[in-house]
């Protein structure tokens, strides 16, 4: 078994001194390093990773969504040092180089339709923020200058840059940054374990037409949703969810924009969610995947007829990042997406989906387990008191459930997944898409005696 690197006498405490002292994590309780240590992660090889002490973890959940071939692939990282090497970095405010050139067209090439035109980010924020500044242009330049609205879903995660934030759909991120962009409206999502009473499956796409119609159709801009939408814990959609939402946009004048951070590069199985729930947006937002982690590098795909006003006489889009299609990131994604196709790593995810499936199905048999749910390499479970009546935990117990126990105890046990709250608890699992059978024994061998633990701690008993 592979070992991490030795740690220098005195190196240990010298990273977790410096890192108290100086390092700001993100979406962190930092308080909570008072009294605990801070996970120092300095080592990856396939589905695992490695701490300073040596301590081995299954990386279930890609780090966060996005290393999908796994860790340790110098060939991948090889990528972008010969790239540095040849042009380290020129920007592409007016100018072009090769590997930006090269990687718009390969993306173009697998995107879905007439998806044809790349605007390259530094990341999945900047992709949304970028996508919803397009509309509002696209919609003035055709003419349409009150269309500014973005319809997105309850409890959806967009990101946290101002606009972004506003089409995020969590009001605990919200709610420390407003005012927000004006004209983030909200619909209910498609969690089919908890319908809102009355309504069907049929009806939750039925419910951005009239949220359209409410708002005022020459207000909307743009309707943005996940094709799994994670935050809340991988609701999937009904069928013919999307293709209703792609008529009620097509009868709007309303751009469909599918955000595709996470379920894009084979988290579904396909190159983007688009194309395994057989949709066709106007914009397609990526990231995570798109380089497998290897470098910072997101992305806004647009339809051709999109592009079409920016094309013309002096008319620019005026928005740009300085890193966006940085020379590095794109050569890493290349190789990245060299390993993708020719190592049949999207193959392997529809191969072994159901075996990740059926491993999560058998913890039904666990009280706790309430719902089982997702695509691809992107799974969830719900954790409820009472399976019979579907009640959920309360904020206390969520927080005593969660951070109290359910976090820590599957890290000291070695599996790296997500426990959530940002809706109903629930456990997210989302492994590298290398993953096979035994990475998901690896992976149950931690889950079922924390999960039954779980359950006796918070007096959940069989029906």
């Amino acid at each position: 078994m592979a070992t991490a690197r030795q740690q220098a006498p005195g190196e240990q405490s010298t990273l977790q001194d410096l890192a108290k002292r100086h390092l700001w994590l993100h979406f962190t309780r930092m308080g909570v390093y008072a009294e605990h240590d801070i996970p120092v992660i300095v080592r990856g090889e396939g589905c695992h990773v490695w701490d300073e002490r040596g301590n081995r973890y299954l990386d279930g959940l890609s780090a966060l969504f996005c290393v999908n071939i796994g860790h340790g692939r110098a060939d991948v990282a090889q990528a972008g040092a010969d790239q540095a090497r040849e042009l380290g970095f020129f920007t592409n405010w007016s100018y072009a180089h090769p590997p930006a050139i090269e990687l718009a067209a390969r993306v173009a090439a697998l995107a879905p339709g007439d998806l044809n035109r790349v605007f390259f980010t530094s990341g999945g924020s900047e992709a949304v923020e970028s996508a919803l500044k397009l509309a509002r242009q696209y919609h003035k330049l055709t003419g349409h200058p009150n269309k500014t609205k973005v319809i997105a879903r309850e409890i959806a995660y967009h990101g946290t840059s101002l606009g972004a934030l506003a089409a995020t759909g969590i009001t605990g991120l919200r709610a420390p940054f407003e005012p927000l962009m004006p004209g983030g409206c909200h619909v209910p999502n498609t969690n089919l374990y908890r319908l809102p009473p009355g309504m069907e499956p049929g009806d939750l796409a039925e419910a951005i037409d009239e949220r359209i119609e409410f708002e005022g159709p020459d207000t909307v801009a743009a309707v943005i949703l996940e094709p799994v939408q994670n935050a809340g814990g991988c609701f999937t959609p009904p069928d013919g969810y999307f293709q209703r939402v792609r008529e009620i946009c097509d009868a709007h004048d309303v751009l469909l924009i599918s955000d595709e951070v996470i379920c894009s590069w084979g988290r579904l199985g396909e190159w983007f969610g688009a194309q395994r729930y057989d949709y066709r947006p106007d914009v397609i937002t990526t990231a995570k995947g798109l380089t497998s982690a290897y470098a910072p590098l997101g992305a806004v795909i647009a339809s051709d007829r999109l592009a079409e006003p920016f094309l013309e006489g002096t008319n620019t889009f005026m928005h740009g990042f300085t890193f966006g299609g940085h020379p590095i990131g794109c050569a890493v994604a290349q190789a990245n997406l060299d390993v993708l196709e020719n190592e049949g790593v999207l193959e392997n995810v529809r191969a072994h989906e159901p075996d990740l499936r059926d491993m999560l199905e058998s913890l039904r048999d666990i009280p706790i387990v309430g719902d089982v749910r997702g695509a691809g390499y992107f799974q969830a479970l719900e954790l409820v008191k009472d399976r019979a009546t579907k009640e959920s935990f309360d904020d206390r117990e969520s927080e005593e459930l969660l951070r109290g126990f359910l976090s820590g105890e599957l890290f000291r046990r070695g599996l790296i997944c997500r426990a959530d709250d940002r809706g109903d608890p629930v456990i997210q699992v989302s492994p590298p898409l290398i993953a096979g059978p035994e990475e998901f024994a690896e992976m149950e061998g931690v889950l079922r005696p924390v999960l039954e633990e779980a359950a006796r701690r918070m007096h959940v008993t069989p029906a």
